[in-house]
């Protein structure tokens, strides 16, 4: 109680200060900053309409391109560095992540699930894994914003949204090119160049191409290092505005990855990497089952495995999306986003990281999807502004996983590795894969109005009705042998017919909304309290392997937030404050859990659980030269009822959620004169200890640890011209983005791994 208690009063004490009238502000804009101290104002459409940041009555974090670009934020699994109470688990991968806002995240790596964070590229949903790819290069910003979403944006969320906006085309010539180099022979290009080809009509291409050598090191000979780095990807978009009241922008990209996969590392049990299995064998017969359970060698680094399996990811995705306004007069615009994705996704990893072949796990995914977002809102400052709007999502996938266990194991001891050691031994020398086809579609109308009160008060509300219907058909798991005979079937379970399937079928029918109040007592300070309630539909278990009740359905996931927040611009517009503070009710948080003994992966819902927290964020210009940008993260999770596998876990934290996490960033223009600048950015994230499953156990938590980068370099006084060398964690801090303890049936923890020490250099040209 005391931790969020002093959450509540920081957060109310901040308010109370920043609300109180402060000196005259400058009466500059954010265009004049550059002879100036002052701020510029940042610029978002979270709210699908052009407004700047400390007017938005919501909690958004907003990061430009040329920061990303400065702190080299590549993929997905980064951004985590900049965004305070965001995190990410690296089951899948950074091009993947299972993103955390707030402690709202699914503890689960199925490829055929939608998650509670939704992502967006310039509005456009994307539900599955496999049609995300290679998407950070070329961006104009990224927007975050917490809480539940629904009311503006195309798919409901109950956790938050990512949102992606890349450069769109304008009537203008130019272009870019940055070239950089790097430790384990890193090689990376990005570009775009632009151009009109009429009054009316415009191009912009971009593309990013980047290869690397592994850094975690594989020590069986001959082996490559595994998480090496392998991706392209290319955007092109067209503009067509024959008038000022209508425009239309097409957008069609692709992208392929192609790396080593991930290394893992096997932090072994007490009897070793197998879990004693092999030493059970080997004293059977020693020469048909000479290998025992493995312990890494002594001094081996923990960045180190001893795989024997080995194998390139394979991403590739298609995009194209249509993005088409139309103002219908002075006070309403018609939107209309329409998208086709297409992507496949597989990757299979050495799960033990051993020479044994203790437990190899390959997943494919194929996703296509189809939305329709239309909208229109009102334009002006009418007192009554509203935004009315019906979206279409559409998805069919097809998946398949498997789990390879002791496939070099002879568990009946005739000197062959076949099928009847699956047969005697079960699961003892089998491959056990299941496949499925699912298909999702969400149709949903939605609203989100305001009127404004009086000058300093303005009443917010928004509503949407969203109906889900989900299928799942042809699933069934088998069991094959080494040598690829089938033995047996698990799910459905015949006896009779090994190729037998079966499905599942729901629907989901919910009304969400938000209501909330807006108290502006000057043109640079905002308060606002928020009453949302946000929504996610059932899933199905695609990690269902042994039998049918592990095939189950999970219920709708429900968040009710309620927030408190603040805006201020503070010191002649030197200094920009954000914070709020929040209390979340959570039920039926979906999410996977594995047996640690048989590898059973059943998906459940937790019943209840809240969340307490607040966020602060700065922006300051303390003189010209310095921008200082930053950020604290406070949480305090309790599941509130609950229990996995007859354990109670009332009292507990819930996943992903470290009770205080922080970023911050300092660029500095040390030196500028006629032949140019010399700039310095250093920044960094600190992230508090958390717990990777609800039972808290110590051997899937991560401790505390801070990440320094830094960057320095030179431009041109005409910034056409550019070099700087950059390092990321300085310190080589080591950390896991995921853990999961199999060490009681296969005999070691399972650690996903963050990046080590990279450094280099990069030339840019603008033309």
């Amino acid at each position: 109680m005391r931790s969020h208690r002093c959450v509540l009063a920081f957060s109310l004490s901040l308010i109370a200060t920043i609300s109180t009238p402060c000196h005259a502000q400058a009466s500059n804009d954010a265009e004049s900053n550059e002879t100036t101290d002052a701020l510029a104002s940042v610029i978002v459409t979270a709210q699908k309409r052009t407004e700047r940041l400390s007017d938005v009555p919501a909690s958004i974090s907003v990061v430009g391109g040329d920061e990303l670009a400065k702190s080299r934020i590549s993929s997905a699994g980064d951004l985590v560095q900049l965004i305070p109470n965001l995190q990410m688990n690296g089951a899948i991968g950074n091009s993947q992540p299972i993103y955390s806002i707030r402690g709202v995240s699914m503890n689960d790596y199925s490829l055929n699930q939608n998650a509670p964070i939704a992502t967006y590229y310039d509005e456009v949903y994307k539900g599955n894994a496999g049609l995300l790819g290679v998407a950070y290069y070329d961006l104009e910003r990224v927007e975050v914003l917490r809480g539940p979403q629904g009311t503006l944006y195309g798919k409901n969320a109950t956790g938050g949204a990512v949102n992606l906006i890349t450069r769109a085309p304008k009537f203008d010539t130019d272009g870019y090119l940055t070239l950089s180099t790097g430790n384990y022979n890193r090689f990376e290009a990005q570009g775009a160049a632009e151009m009109p080809f009429s009054d009316t009509v415009a191009a912009r291409v971009a593309f990013t191409i980047a290869r690397a050598n592994g850094w975690f090191d594989d020590l069986l000979p001959g082996k490559p290092n595994e998480q090496s780095t392998r991706n392209w990807g290319v955007r092109a978009s067209l503009l067509f505005r024959p008038s000022d009241e209508f425009s239309a922008t097409l957008r069609m990209s692709t992208s392929y990855e192609n790396p080593i996969h991930a290394g893992i590392y096997a932090q072994p049990g007490p009897d070793g990497i197998g879990a004693g299995v092999y030493g059970l064998f080997h004293s059977l017969d020693p020469a048909l089952n000479p290998q025992t359970d493995y312990f890494p060698p002594p001094g081996a680094s923990r960045r180190s495995n001893a795989a024997n399996f080995q194998n390139r990811d394979s991403n590739r995705t298609y995009s194209a999306a249509l993005t088409a306004k139309y103002e219908l007069s002075d006070a309403l615009e018609l939107t209309s986003i329409t998208s086709f994705d297409r992507g496949t996704f597989y990757y299979a990893e050495d799960a033990d990281g051993s020479p044994l072949s203790v437990f190899v796990d390959p997943f494919y995914d194929r996703a296509t999807q189809f939305t329709q977002d239309v909208r229109m809102a009102s334009k002006g400052d009418a007192p009554f502004q509203y935004l009315l709007g019906a979206y279409y999502f559409n998805e069919s996938v097809l998946n398949s996983s498997a789990l390879d266990l002791f496939t070099d194991i002879d568990a009946n001891l005739d000197g062959a590795l076949d099928y009847k050691d699956c047969l005697d031994g079960f699961p003892v020398g089998c491959d056990i894969r299941n496949r499925f086809n699912q298909r999702k579609t969400s149709t949903a109308i939605y609203n989100d109005d305001s009127y404004k009160l009086s000058d300093q008060f303005t009443l917010r509300g928004g509503l949407r009705y969203t109906y889900d219907t989900a299928s799942l058909s042809n699933f069934y798991s088998q069991v094959f042998g080494t040598d690829g005979v089938l033995v047996m079937n698990l799910i459905p379970g015949s006896d009779t017919d090994l190729y037998a399937t079966t499905g599942r079928h729901f629907t989901n029918g919910n009304l969400s909304g938000k209501v909330g109040l807006d108290f502006k007592p000057n043109e640079d300070t905002l308060l606002y309290l928020l009453y949302s309630h946000g929504y996610r539909g059932g899933s199905f278990n695609g990690q269902a392997y042994f039998s049918s009740e592990e095939l189950s359905t999970t219920k709708s996931e429900i968040v009710t937030s309620y927030e408190l927040g603040a805006k201020a611009t503070l010191f002649d517009k030197r200094l920009q404050i954000n914070t709020s503070t929040f209390y979340y009710g959570y039920q039926n948080q979906q999410f996977i859990d594995v047996d640690p003994v048989t590898g059973a992966q059943p998906l459940v819902n937790l019943p209840k659980s809240r969340i307490i927290g607040a966020e602060i964020e700065i922006l300051a210009r303390p003189i010209r030269a310095v921008t200082i940008r930053g950020g604290a993260g406070f949480l305090n999770t309790r599941i509130l009822e609950g229990s996995l596998g007859g354990q109670d876990v009332r009292g507990n934290s819930i996943v992903n959620a470290p009770p205080f996490s922080a970023t911050t960033a300092i660029d500095w223009s040390v030196v500028e004169a006629s032949w140019g600048q010399i700039w310095l950015r250093l920044d960094g994230n600190y992230s508090g200890k958390r717990y990777f499953d609800l039972q808290n156990r110590p051997s899937t938590t991560q401790g505390a640890y801070t990440i320094a980068n830094a960057r320095v370099g030179w431009k041109s006084s005409n910034d056409r011209f550019g070099v700087d060398l950059w390092v990321r964690n300085i310190a080589d801090t080591f950390y896991s983005t995921d853990k999961i303890d199999v060490t009681s049936g296969f005999g070691f923890i399972y650690n996903r791994v963050g990046d080590p020490r990279t450094f280099g250099a990069t030339l840019t040209a603008n033309f």
